[in-house]
């Protein structure tokens, strides 16, 4: 059998078939229909969610998409913000004003990769000893030949991550009084088996790119340069003096920035589960369940960014609030970024507070494919704001020029998007407990601090760059699993923010760890002046 057409209805249409009926049916076959269609409706909605739920199932497995707009709205041409759909029934998306795709984008930033990018390598400047500026042109004998600039040509070579030198000294021995003489160890070599650059190295490949210890031990043999799993660790634990101070002194330069994002992930720590056993085998409750890595994004002037990674028992907001304990008594309260989860505020602090709109977005964006018009209209408006802002960074405006740009392009757009989603509830056009209608209420509730970008000169849009330092500690959580003990997890913490605020600071990670271990006494005393982005005047200093 061919199966029946589907339909689609809105609520204000199946009311109006009610109202109908109650004229022309008999009472008990009218309530017969009225909960026909009421079981109808409840059922279409209990689908739409389940199937939701699916959908983020499937994307659990398989990965999400991007949420760009070319990929949510099928069919980005279509429809225009500026016009908000009457009503909030699920209509198929529409083709583009002439039905045509969009043109794809061209391609950009591919090619190869240019010498300056190899910029702590070392140059060696080649001469060409039979030629020299004011010679004649070995060519044509009568010109002479000038400098120009030089050829350019780069030489990658491989090597082990942790590569070994054997040493063998000469030993002489006297035959009468049995002395013996050993060669001294050329100049240069260092003493320590385990040069400062070991722990640099193995610190970024664990905590930098999530190679696990044991991982690494099997390279390493392969290569006939062993060093066992445990090794790694004492060498990285040892050498964390200098960069604990480091990771202290930007705590303390954390808590003076006007801007600081933060967000948790989940994390393992095996003794902190271990405990958590023990007192539920003896009917204790625990104090804490949930294990967390926390990482907070501050943004100090001059662009400079630090990143702070904290795992424990301690959500977002505790880990702010103990950030936040060094703040000058005489600073105004910094803007916190954060998504509107409960416990990204649970710690005692104020702060002038900012949510990420990209989260409400993303309520919207999973409800697409169920109702397409009003959530297109949504993604539409966004889609504007985010232009704005990307024009503000083109032209490199400063916080409060970027201000006056979204009051007068912004700010229209989306008091109209404040008042249609008002107008959804108060006329019944989307039922509150639906996909759409809890997307929607999200919007709402959480709309002042979503737009504080309105009203504060340098309120971000988005908690994107919390985010994305965040996928650092989950790439260690994938490939490493967990921490053993909380020391492990601290010392995972301060090799993890100190590489990851280098990054971001353009900074060589590598070389900087090795700076903090050659001059650890110094970085003891005097923290503040080994900082990423002003380390290397200190090294210049020492040379």
């Amino acid at each position: 059998m061919k199966g029946p057409e589907l339909v689609n209805a809105t609520q204000a249409e199946l009311d109006e078939i009610l109202a109908l009926a109650k004229t022309a049916f008999p009472p008990k076959q009218y309530q017969l229909l009225e909960g026909v269609l009421g079981t109808f409706v409840y059922v279409m909605q209990a689908l739409q969610n389940a199937k939701t739920s699916i959908k983020r199932f499937r994307q659990m497995l398989f990965g999400a998409r991007t949420e760009s707009k070319s990929n949510v709205l099928k069919d980005p041409g279509a429809g225009a913000a500026s016009d908000p759909p009457a009503a909030a029934a699920a209509t198929p998306a529409q083709g583009n004003h002439h039905g045509n795709p969009p043109a794809p984008l061209p391609r950009v930033g591919h090619g190869r990769t240019g010498a300056q990018a190899y910029c702590d390598s070392p140059v060696v400047q080649v001469d060409a000893p039979d030629l020299q500026p004011g010679d004649p042109c070995p060519q044509c004998t009568t010109g002479k030949v000038y400098d120009s600039p030089p050829r350019t040509i780069v030489k990658v070579v491989g090597q082990p991550p942790l590569a070994a030198t054997v040493y063998k000294l000469r030993q002489l021995r006297c035959r009468l009084c049995d002395a013996s003489f050993t060669a001294t160890m050329p100049e240069g070599a260092s003493s320590p088996k385990y040069d400062p650059s070991c722990a640099s190295m193995l610190a970024l490949l664990r905590y930098g790119s999530g190679m696990p210890f044991y991982r690494l031990e099997g390279l390493q043999g392969s290569l006939n340069v062993p060093l066992s799993d445990a090794t790694q660790w004492e060498i990285v634990a040892k050498a964390v003096s200098g960069p604990r101070a480091a990771f202290n002194e930007l705590i303390r330069q954390a808590a003076q920035a006007p801007l600081l994002h933060s967000d948790d992930t989940s994390a393992q720590i095996l003794s902190l589960r271990a405990e958590r056993t023990k007192l539920e085998a003896a009917g204790q409750t625990p104090s804490a369940l949930a294990i967390n890595t926390s990482g907070i994004v501050a943004v100090l002037p001059h662009e400079r960014k630090v990143v702070l990674f904290f795992t424990g028992h301690k959500h977002a907001g505790h880990n702010l609030a103990d950030v936040l304990a060094h703040r000058a008594r005489e600073l105004a309260p910094p803007t916190q970024m954060s998504d509107a989860l409960a416990c990204n505020f649970a710690g005692e602090f104020k702060t002038i507070v900012c949510k990420c709109i990209a989260h409400g977005r993303r309520k919207v964006v999973e409800v697409v494919e169920h109702f397409p018009q009003p959530c297109r209209y949504v993604i539409e408006v966004l889609a504007k704001v985010y232009a704005n802002d990307a024009h503000c960074r083109d032209e490199k405006l400063s916080p409060e020029q970027r201000l006056l740009h979204h009051q007068a392009h912004s700010a229209e757009p989306l008091q109209a998007l404040h008042r249609w989603m008002s107008d959804q509830f108060e006329q019944r056009r989307v039922e509150p407990n639906s996909a759409l209608g809890q997307a929607l209420r999200y919007l709402l509730k959480h709309w002042s601090e979503l737009t504080l970008f309105l009203r504060k000169a340098g309120a971000p849009l988005d908690n994107n760059l919390c985010e994305r330092v965040l996928k650092r500690a989950i790439l260690h959580r994938k490939n490493s699993m967990f921490y053993k003990t909380c020391k492990g997890a601290e010392v995972g913490d301060i090799y993890m923010s100190l590489i990851h605020t280098c990054q971001l600071c353009g900074v060589n990670p590598f070389g900087y760890l090795q700076a903090l271990q050659i001059h650890v006494q110094d970085v003891l005393t005097r923290a503040a002046l080994w900082l990423p982005w002003n380390y290397r005047e200190q090294l210049a200093r020492a040379a």
